[in-house]
Formats: C-alpha cells, structure tokens, sequence
C-alpha cells in the first residue's frame, strides 16, 4: 500500500511550498536515491500523480520500489506565500526558482527521505528540467544525483511559430496579468480536441490523451507569472538563457552544461510543438556527462507532443518505462 506524507518547506524569501512524498514500504529498494518530480511552466505537480487510464508516473515508481518526491514551486498547488505583502508575492524570477525553491526542496526531500541518501535524483517536465539545470549550473555545491529532463529547453534552436509570437514582445508579456487559466482551459479543451485537434496537437495529441479527463487533468494549470513571462520572451528571443547566480554574475546556461557532469536521460517527444525535438535534445549534445541517454519518444505511426510525455496513452509503454529502467541502473 502506497504511504504519502505532505511537508511545509520554507523559503528564506517568505513562501511556504509544499512538497509530497509517496513510497511503498513493501517494495521499496534500499540504496535507492530518492526521486524529485519539478514541474514546468503554468502547471503544478498533480498531474504527476494522477492519469486518466492507468498508472501516474508517480504511481508506477513508487511500484518500482522507489520514493517519491513531488514539489509545488511558488504560485503552484498547495504552495503559499506567507509574508506581509502581496506584491511581493508576484514578483519573482527564474532565479527564484531554481536557486530558492529547488534548494529549499531538494534539502527537504533529502531530510524527508527514509533512504539516508546524500544526493536527490530529479525528474524536470518542461521548464522543471529546465531549472535542474540552472540549479546544478548555478550551485557550485548543488546535492543532485542524476537528471531526466523531459522535453526541456536551454537553447532555443528551433522555436514553433505561434509560441514566437505569443512570446514576440517581452514588454508587452511583462505587462499582462493572467488570471482564471485553470477555468479556461477546462471549457477549451474538449470542444478543441473534438473540432480543431490540429491547434491542440502542439501541446497534446487528442488521438492518444483522454480529453474528456479534461476537469481532473487541468487540475494541474496554473496562472503564468507575467515578471517570468517576461523572462521567457528574453530567452526565446535571445535563444540563450542567461539567469543571475547568488553573486550577481550573469551566467550563460547553456555554456555552463559544457562542464557539467551529472548523469542524463534527455526526453524527447517526436510530435512536441512547445519544445521541437531540436530544442529538446540540445543539452544531451552539450553536457559534458559520459553517462548521458536520449530517449526518443514516438514514431512515424503514433505522434507524441509535449503533454503526452506523462499523460497519454502511450505514457506507460514509451516514456515511463524505460525512464524507470534508466533510474534503476543508475541507483
């Protein structure tokens, strides 16, 4: 019987994020360094932990004898702002992300763990992978074993055109408020994947993805942050992420995976229109780590775009699996 545990985890800038973690004591492998799920962008962690047909990725490595840990990043889930201004709570960066609240759950999962290990493994969706990497880059003392980054851009070698455009004017992105996301996704989604599949397909295929899950699945939306919106339109726009480290220094990511060696499995979906396959696979060509996978997810008959990676249909047999295989070798 799978356990789950919450944990309040502050952060020395007033947010208390919520971490979970779930384990089965009748399988769980000793030795095994605990696991870390980061979610991307505009999303929290549930959809780790729930699928419309079948296992989470949550459930099917606690079913491997693994733990997991799953984090809500500021403005994400169950995560919340604890000091005296609201203004505050909206002002945030990458940085913040990476720096603040992936130390702050990294330390926490490794306090939590009933492993006694010393180093966290860490699985990033999207952006998720995105911020491990800026982590290790950034913290020359950082605790991370190995990295799975799941459809996760460094260097925007190839850019789809509708995300170019949304992301045109940094600006103007820096200046708009999103609000009620979550609801409108819930009444999109349905009738996009029954009349225009072909404008859903950038982020899911509905051939393959239970859309009609659509109220549990959006569970997972968040508002975008409209001062990281910002940062995002630089970093499309420039193709580099450049990202400010503890003494000020602007550092060039992407440069710095060039010296990094932590073992990778790079995950990439043939059909992904908010990351192309040119974009995602770009840190598994750079890092400096021998040990380094690229796992290629779709094939000519089945298309798999950037949400399909953990909530399709194929989720279990192409990504999760040998993800899982991947972890175990490596533990």
């Amino acid at each position: 019987m799978i356990e789950t545990r919450t944990h309040a985890v502050p952060t020395r800038d007033g947010w208390s994020l919520s971490l979970h973690q779930s384990w089965d004591p009748a399988r769980l492998r000793e030795g095994r360094r605990p696991l870390l799920i980061v979610p991307g962008y505009g999303m929290n962690s549930f959809i780790f932990s729930y699928h419309p047909r079948g296992w989470s990725m949550e459930g099917w490595l606690v079913e491997r004898g693994f733990e997991v840990f799953r984090v809500d990043l500021r403005a994400q889930g169950d995560s919340r702002f604890t000091g005296a201004s609201a203004q505050a709570s909206e002002r945030f960066r990458l940085e913040d992300l990476a720096l603040t609240d992936l130390g702050a759950a990294v330390d926490a999962t490794l306090r939590h763990s009933r492993g006694g290990r010393d180093r966290v493994d860490v699985i990033g969706a999207s952006l998720g992978g995105s911020l491990a990497f800026a982590h290790a880059v950034l913290e020359p003392e950082h605790r991370l074993g190995a990295i799975v980054a799941m459809g996760s851009p460094v260097r925007w070698v190839k850019i789809h055109p509708l995300l170019s455009l949304a992301f045109k004017s940094p600006a103007l992105v820096g200046q708009i408020r999103l609000r009620g996301t979550r609801r409108l996704a819930e009444l999109v989604l349905p009738p996009l994947a029954r009349f225009t599949p072909w404008l859903l397909s950038v982020y899911m295929n509905p051939a393959i993805t239970e859309t009609a899950a659509a109220r549990e699945m959006v569970r997972t939306v968040e508002d975008p942050n409209r001062f990281v919106n910002r940062q995002i339109a630089r970093w499309i726009n420039d193709r580099e992420l450049f990202l400010r480290a503890r003494d000020g220094r602007r550092v060039d990511v992407g440069a710095g995976l060039a010296t990094l060696d932590v073992p990778l499995l790079c995950v990439v979906a043939n059909g992904d229109g908010i990351v192309p396959v040119e974009t995602a696979r770009w840190p598994y060509d750079v890092i400096a780590s021998r040990d380094r996978t690229l796992l290629r997810v779709g094939d000519t008959d089945v298309s798999l775009a950037h949400a399909d990676l953990f909530v399709s249909n194929e989720a279990h047999r192409r990504v999760f699996e040998p993800l899982s295989a991947w972890l175990e070798a490596r533990s």
